[in-house]
């Protein structure tokens, strides 16, 4: 019987029940399904790679055939070290298609075997990004529901108070 495994990439930094949500549906389409987190020395996370990892692997514990790894260099070589024929992608709008397409393109190019697959996020989760997530809560404004209450917790350890009342944001 021929399993189909899928790689779903990103930085997850950090992650958000709009990267739930596309995990929770990648688990129900692909026979396993692998969170990958990028480890990108260009950028510079809020949380370290340890972190992140942590974070997804109690976000996961319940799904049986989703695992998290990290990867460096090109996707398409971590797929193929991983035996996966397929990338999920979430796109939540225009502007994300055009980026992902061009990726997923150049990704069919570099590896045909290889299959970009892209879902859409919740409608509730359509606008919600890890970047705008730090954004709202570094200035104090409420992220509840937008991402798993352990994260709400990380952030309130690693962010600082300045911007943001001392009340808890759950």
């Amino acid at each position: 019987m021929n399993t189909v495994k899928a790689i779903y990439p990103g930085s997850f930094d950090p992650l958000t029940n709009g990267h739930l949500d596309l995990i929770a549906r990648g688990a129900k389409i692909f026979d396993h399904l692998v969170v990958a987190i990028l480890k990108n020395s260009e950028k510079s996370p809020l949380f370290p790679v340890a972190e992140r990892v942590e974070m997804l692997q109690e976000a996961i514990s319940a799904f049986g055939n989703v695992t998290v790894a990290t990867f460096d260099g090109l996707l398409v070589d971590f797929a193929r070290q991983q035996n996966a024929q397929a990338v999920l992608r979430g796109i939540r709008a225009i502007s994300d298609y055009e980026y992902e397409m061009q990726m997923a393109l150049m990704n069919r190019r570099l590896a045909p075997g290889v299959e970009t697959v892209f879902l859409l996020p919740a409608e509730k989760y359509s606008y919600v990004s890890s970047r705008l997530i730090k954004s709202v809560f570094q200035l104090g404004g409420s992220v509840a529901g937008l991402v798993p209450p352990q994260v709400i917790a990380r952030l309130e350890a690693r962010v600082p108070a300045t911007g943001r009342d001392e009340k808890p944001k759950v």
